[in-house]
C-alpha cells in the first residue's frame, strides 16, 4: 500500500503541479550495437537549478544493478519507491526503447531537463548519458547519446 501512495504521490507532482493539464509525451531511446549484457536506463527529471524532481521510467528489474546508474542513485539513494510501479525490461544492445507517458505542461519551457542515465554489466557506467532540456521547441529533435544510447528523443 505504501508503494501505491508513493506512485500516486509522484504522479500528481509530475503531471499537476500548477493543477494544470497534461500532455502525452514519447519517448523514443535507440542503443547503440555496443555488444554486451542489456542495457538498464533511468530515466529522470530535474529542475532549473539541477535538483531531482521524479523518476520516469526504469528500464531494468534487478535493484542490485541500479547503483551503476549513478547520477539516478545519488539522488535518490537508491530508493527503489522512487521506481514502483514504473519499471520495465532493460534493453538489449542494438534495440530500442519506446515509452508514452504525461506530463505536466508546466514542466515544458520551464527550465526542467530529462536525464538518462545508464549502466551495462562489464562495462563502465553512464551517468547523466544524455541530457535534454524539456521544450516544446525540442519535440522531435534526435540528440546522440554518450557512449550506449544512439539516439534519443522526445516527442509530444
Amino acid at each position: 500500500m505504501k508503494s501505491l501512495y508513493a506512485i500516486l504521490a509522484l504522479t500528481t507532482a509530475l503531471t499537476l503541479p500548477s493543477l494544470g493539464a497534461a500532455r502525452e509525451v514519447t519517448l523514443t531511446t535507440q542503443l547503440r550495437d555496443y555488444g554486451g549484457e542489456n542495457a538498464y536506463l533511468a530515466y529522470y527529471l530535474t529542475d532549473p537549478q539541477g535538483a531531482y524532481v521524479g523518476s520516469l521510467w526504469m528500464a531494468g528489474g534487478k535493484a542490485r544493478w541500479y547503483q551503476h546508474l549513478t547520477d539516478w542513485y545519488r539522488a535518490t539513494g537508491g530508493d527503489t519507491a522512487e521506481i514502483s510501479g514504473i519499471t520495465g525490461a532493460s534493453v538489449g544492445s542494438g534495440r530500442s526503447l519506446t515509452l508514452t507517458l504525461d506530463l505536466a505542461d508546466s514542466l515544458f519551457d520551464a527550465g526542467y531537463q530529462i536525464h538518462i542515465d545508464a549502466g551495462v554489466e562489464h562495462f563502465p557506467e553512464s551517468p547523466s548519458e544524455v541530457v535534454v532540456p524539456l521544450t516544446t521547441a525540442g519535440s522531435g529533435q534526435v540528440v546522440p547519446g554518450r557512449a550506449y544510447i544512439q539516439t534519443f528523443a522526445y516527442k509530444l
